[in-house]
């Protein structure tokens, strides 16, 4: 990373942007230091110029906890470089995976961190994958998952995040496989508990759903909704409920049972009546989620015309905006091809960089992201932000 540029005059120092952000989100400097790994000396240091924030993976780390994008923490510095592809940081989380070992409980003579601390972590990376920043969730996974699963006592909970976390991010860079492996993971670690085999069940679904086995992945979802139907009053979530039925209808769209997609997503529908929008673990449930599962059940039955109305219509409400910037998205990605199979390359190169503007690295690490680019690019000449965006991906025609 190059150094700060010129400074307009008007912009406080990194360190206390990186204050104000925090205490506008009510963390205190000890919690905040544990989402990020660090200490409460480290993080007084930064706020007070002490000490200087200025590696980018550092500035990543602390964008993502207080849930901004770098550049709200970079105002007034150099642009940052594209980051190196997410291959590595595959394969590490491909070891981490593979590993059956139980470690002993230290790191480089360092004591294991508590529960405590490894759940405020998984939290932490949760909020960078809601937030788009999937370079840092993959840089982190890899000693999360070691460190929850030699975690002593009960570590359900934990474990059941942070496989959920590392089965989703998968799905995205299309390691569908792998995903299945961690989702498996997950579904293991909820031990029976129905709100935790129905979290788990999510990821299993997504995971499954990208094998392009929708019949299977239905039959998940389905069984999930079922032993949640089952549960004590106190342990049922609409939440939960409403996103596996959602992910059972897009997983029967998949396998072609448009009858069972239209019935699953009714049902979503009805219990989404009256809720509150609801997004915590990547879990988004409420009427607009809803609607664009529509879209893309529509997309995916070839009435693309419809996908992208429904699309436009959930896009301009104002419970658009309230979703995670990942989903919101990682939806925009998948409607260019919506786009693209009309024939609207113009429409689908607009959808895209509004995609890159919400969420940057959907675009950039995702295959179907840049697949949709690819197509739009190699249709010629095109909008100037379209040829930006393809540049920085280094796609060439």
């Amino acid at each position: 990373m190059t150094g700060p540029s010129r400074r307009t005059g008007n912009e406080p120092p990194i360190g206390r942007r990186m204050a104000e952000l925090r205490a506008r989100r009510g963390m205190s400097q000890q919690v905040f230091a544990d989402r990020i790994r660090r200490s409460k000396s480290w993080v007084d240091k930064v706020e007070r110029g002490v000490r200087t924030l200025d590696r980018l993976s550092v500035i990543e780390t602390v964008a993502a906890a207080l849930g901004v994008a770098p550049d709200v923490l970079l105002a007034g510095k150099a642009p940052r470089e594209p980051a190196a592809e997410p291959g590595g940081d595959v394969e590490r989380l491909r070891a981490a995976l593979a590993r059956y070992d139980l470690p002993d409980s230290g790191n480089d003579g360092q004591p294991a961190p508590s529960l405590a601390q490894l759940d405020a972590q998984a939290g932490y990376a949760w909020t960078a994958y809601r937030n788009g920043h999937h370079p840092q969730v993959l840089r982190l996974l890899p000693d999360l998952l070691c460190d929850s699963r030699t975690q002593p006592g009960d570590a359900a909970d934990l474990l059941v995040r942070v496989y959920r976390l590392a089965a989703q991010v998968l799905v995205k860079l299309g390691e569908a496989d792998l995903a299945w492996l961690a989702a498996d993971r997950a579904m293991n670690a909820a031990a029976g508990n129905p709100w935790r085999a129905g979290l788990a069940a999510i990821s299993l679904t997504q995971a499954l759903r990208s094998l392009r086995r929708g019949g299977l992945a239905m039959t998940a979802a389905v069984a999930a909704v079922h032993q949640l139907d089952l549960a004590p009053p106190h342990v049922r979530q609409p939440g939960v409920t409403g996103t596996l039925l959602i992910e059972a209808a897009l997983a029967a769209a998949v396998s072609g049972d448009a009858n069972a997609a239209g019935e699953l997503t009714e049902r979503a529908a009805r219990l989404a009546e009256g809720q509150r929008q609801h997004d915590w673990d990547g879990i988004g449930f409420g009427p607009a989620p809803v609607d664009l599962a529509r879209a893309l059940i529509a997309m995916w039955s070839g009435d693309h015309q419809l996908a992208v109305t429904t699309h436009l219509r959930v896009a301009s409400g104002n419970a658009w905006h309230l979703l995670p910037a990942e989903h919101r998205a990682a939806h925009l990605i998948d409607i260019a091809h919506a786009y693209l199979d009309l024939g609207d390359t113009r429409s689908a190169g607009r959808t895209l960089v509004a995609a890159n503007r919400i969420a940057t690295w959907e675009t950039r690490i995702r295959p179907v992201a840049r697949a949709a680019l690819t197509a739009v690019f190699r249709a010629g000449p095109g909008a100037a932000d379209v040829s930006r965006l393809a540049d920085t991906i280094g796609l060439t025609r």
